[in-house]
């Protein structure tokens, strides 16, 4: 990048890697030097959690704050109604309202880690577009908004074009995903002075989208900025593992299982994702990547304590870490380690040592579960299981046993009553 940010904030963003693209960067720098700029990111209620997917743009939000310029965190309480159509295959399920209020309550509590929300002109504000959408009146919506997009345009757009490509069906309800959103960024430029959106590379369509909306209507200049849409040096969308999702509340998934994902990061992503994911400073940050040997094993400790002090808090982190010890060095059963508490009653004469691995998260089905001990991967009290027709008898689980999937994944094993 050849043009040098002057504004703290686009300064962080270079340093550390955020940027894929901006719709004016040189303008939106100047912009940030003028005074308290509102930026915006969007997040649709499809889950009960967010994940890790999520994270970098929230650390984004985090970084705009810390450099004195106020977060929106805008919850699509009537988008996710629609469903965002880009890049993927097929239609999203509709959810309702009820379903729609319970994800945005579980996802609230994961900003409020992040971010400081309060009335002051740098605290963070939490909005839903259902504010504005619920009551549009469809045909003056469609007079006064519709006429602004050229059909040719939009089904220029990747998103867009990648689906009908591949001839697979896009609904009218999703074809207008990309109008809501660009309304979004209007009404809140309208209503909150917001000056900037940001959202992944895969949103720059929907951006641009809100940002022309906003010119012809308001006849107001705002900005767009996006962030890479990441990969693991191993070509793996961030955030995915072989158990799934990698949540962000702890009822979804435990902070040692968060720690853990940390840990498990590649040698060559660790400095990268230290800039991105903790606040370490760049030149630590840095130092930390070009460990080599079993100095980046303590790198990847400091990666897991600094990103999981952020999610959870620093116990968290500390008795994750601290498990991980005695799991992992000195061959214990860490009480913090993801539990299968299972009733007597469910044993009885004795449970199958497969039925063991599926139900405590160590494999998706039997089948896997029978390849990863064929494979010579799984082990009980760090034993190898060569057996896939092995029953544990309840006497074996009086005391927690611990069930391991190769070398990184564990589970402890207990029964009830």
């Amino acid at each position: 990048m050849t043009y040098q940010p002057k504004s703290d904030f686009l300064h962080v963003m270079h340093e550390r890697g955020f940027v894929a693209g901006c719709t004016d960067l040189e303008g939106l720098d100047e912009r940030l030097l003028t005074g308290t700029v509102p930026a915006y990111i969007g997040y649709d209620a499809t889950a009960k959690s967010l994940h890790v997917g999520h994270l970098l743009n929230i650390m984004m939000l985090r970084w705009l704050q810390k450099t004195g310029h106020q977060p929106i965190t805008l919850m699509g309480g009537g988008t996710t109604k629609v469903g965002d159509p880009s890049f993927r295959a097929d239609e999203r399920p509709l959810l309702d309202d009820a379903a729609i209020q319970e994800n945005i309550d579980g996802m609230q509590g994961v900003f409020a880690k992040y971010l400081d929300y309060g009335d002051g002109p740098t605290d963070a504000r939490m909005l839903n577009n259902a504010e504005w959408l619920d009551g549009l009146n469809y045909l003056a919506f469609l007079r006064d908004i519709g006429r602004h997009f050229s059909v040719n345009r939009m089904l220029s757009f990747e998103s867009v074009k990648s689906r009908l490509d591949r001839e697979q069906s896009l609904s009218f309800l999703e074809f207008n995903y990309m109008i809501l959103q660009a309304y979004d960024f209007l009404e809140l430029n309208r209503r909150y002075g917001c000056m900037l959106q940001m959202g992944g590379s895969d949103q720059w369509g929907n951006i641009v989208n809100g940002i022309d909306l906003t010119r012809r209507v308001a006849e107001t200049e705002i900005f767009g900025l996006t962030t890479p849409l990441l990969t693991t040096s191993d070509g793996r969308k961030m955030g995915k593992s072989q158990g799934g999702a990698i949540w962000l509340n702890a009822d979804m998934l435990s902070p040692y299982e968060f720690w853990q994902f940390w840990r498990n990061t590649t040698d060559a992503d660790v400095g990268r994702f230290a800039k991105l994911y903790t606040e370490l400073p760049v030149d630590e940050c840095e130092r930390l990547g070009a460990l080599e040997g079993s100095e980046i094993n303590e790198a990847k400790v400091i990666l897991a304590n600094e990103v999981t002090s952020l999610c959870h808090g620093r116990a968290a982190a500390d008795a994750a870490h601290a498990t991980a010890r005695e799991v992992f060095e000195q061959g214990g059963l860490g009480e913090d380690l993801p539990t299968l508490a299972l009733p007597a009653s469910e044993i009885g004469d004795g449970i199958s040592i497969v039925q063991l691995i599926v139900r405590s998260g160590l494999a998706k089905s039997g089948k896997e579960a029978k390849r990863l001990i064929s494979e010579g991967g799984a082990r009980i009290d760090d034993d190898a299981v060569t057996d896939a027709g092995l029953m544990i008898p309840p006497d074996r689980l009086a005391s927690p046993v611990k069930l391991s999937a190769g070398k990184k994944r564990h589970a402890r094993v207990t029964m009830e009553g």
